[in-house]
C-alpha cells in the first residue's frame, strides 16, 4: 500500500488520540512507515474476537458457578490461554490439566499445584480456591 493510501478510519485507537505504525511504500517504491488512526476491517475483526472472548469467559463463569467445571477453566479463559498454553506453563500433559477441570479433582489438588496454577494466571492461591468474579 502506498503511504498516501494508509487508512485513516475511525478505529480502536481513534478515541484515545493514538495512532498505529504501519508499513507502506513511498513515491519511489521503498518501504517506509506511516501512522494510521485505524482501519475499519481490522476494527471489526478485533471487536468480534473480543466479543467471542467475553462470551467464552461468561460461559466458563457460569459453568464454575454451577460446579460443572473448576475455577481453572475460568482463569484460563480470562488469561486468554488455551489448554496447550496452560499445560506448557504447568509443565504437564494436556490430559492431566484437563483432569483438573473437574471440581472433585480440583478440590484435591495440593497447594504446590495450586500455587503453580495461580502463578500461571498471575493471581493468588486464595483467589483460585475461593472463586469470585468481578
Amino acid at each position: 500500500m502506498k503511504k498516501e493510501e494508509v487508512p485513516q478510519d475511525i478505529g480502536n485507537l481513534s478515541n484515545k488520540n493514538m495512532k498505529e505504525l504501519m508499513y507502506a511504500t513511498d513515491e519511489e517504491g521503498n518501504y517506509t512507515t506511516a501512522l494510521s488512526t485505524g482501519w475499519e476491517p481490522k476494527t471489526i475483526a478485533l471487536s468480534n474476537s473480543i466479543d467471542e472472548i467475553n462470551e467464552r469467559i461468561a460461559i466458563a463463569k457460569a459453568q464454575v458457578e454451577n460446579n460443572e467445571l473448576s475455577p481453572i477453566v475460568y482463569f484460563m479463559e480470562v488469561s486468554r490461554m488455551d489448554i496447550g498454553v496452560l499445560s506448557s506453563y504447568m509443565g504437564m500433559w494436556q490430559w492431566h490439566v484437563k483432569r483438573h477441570f473437574k471440581p472433585k479433582v480440583f478440590a484435591g489438588l495440593s497447594d504446590a499445584v495450586l500455587k503453580k496454577y495461580a502463578e500461571s494466571f498471575n493471581i493468588t492461591i486464595e483467589e483460585l480456591k475461593n472463586f469470585k468474579t468481578k
